[in-house]
C-alpha cells in the first residue's frame, strides 16, 4: 500500500535551518508529482512546494519562495524539503502528499517548531 514517512522535523530558531525527508513506498515514485504540505495550528493545510514527475520542475508558495528548495531521489524514492531562514510562521505540521489515480494520500506528519 502507498506510505508516506517524514521526518527531519524539530525545534529551531529564527533563521536557522532544517531539512525534511519523506520515504515513499508502495507506488512508482518516480511516475508522480509529490508534494509537501503544512498546516499551523487553528489553520487550513496548505500547499507548501510541488515536484513534478520526469523534469522535476518545481513550484512555492509565495511565503516560502527563496527559502525552501523541494527536490526527489528516484532512486530511494525520497523527497526532501530543505528549510532556510526559517521564521516563526514556518511553525506546523508537515506533510508528504500525492494523488494518485484520483486518490490522495498522506503522511502521518513531522512537527517543524520555530521559536527562541
Amino acid at each position: 500500500q502507498v506510505q508516506f514517512v517524514e521526518s527531519g522535523g524539530g525545534l529551531v530558531q529564527p533563521g536557522g535551518s532544517l531539512r525534511l525527508s519523506c520515504a515513499a513506498s508502495g507506488f512508482t515514485f518516480s511516475s508522480y508529482t509529490i508534494n509537501w504540505y503544512r498546516q499551523a495550528p487553528g489553520k487550513e493545510r496548505e500547499l507548501v512546494a510541488s515536484i513534478t514527475s520526469g523534469a522535476g520542475s518545481t513550484g512555492y508558495a509565495d511565503s516560502v519562495k527563496g527559502r525552501f528548495t523541494i527536490s526527489r531521489d528516484n532512486a530511494k524514492t525520497t523527497l526532501y524539503l530543505q528549510m532556510n531562514n526559517l521564521k516563526p510562521e514556518d511553525t506546523a505540521v508537515y506533510y508528504c502528499h500525492a494523488r494518485i489515480k484520483l486518490i490522495s494520500y498522506w503522511g502521518q506528519g513531522t512537527q517543524v517548531t520555530v521559536s527562541s
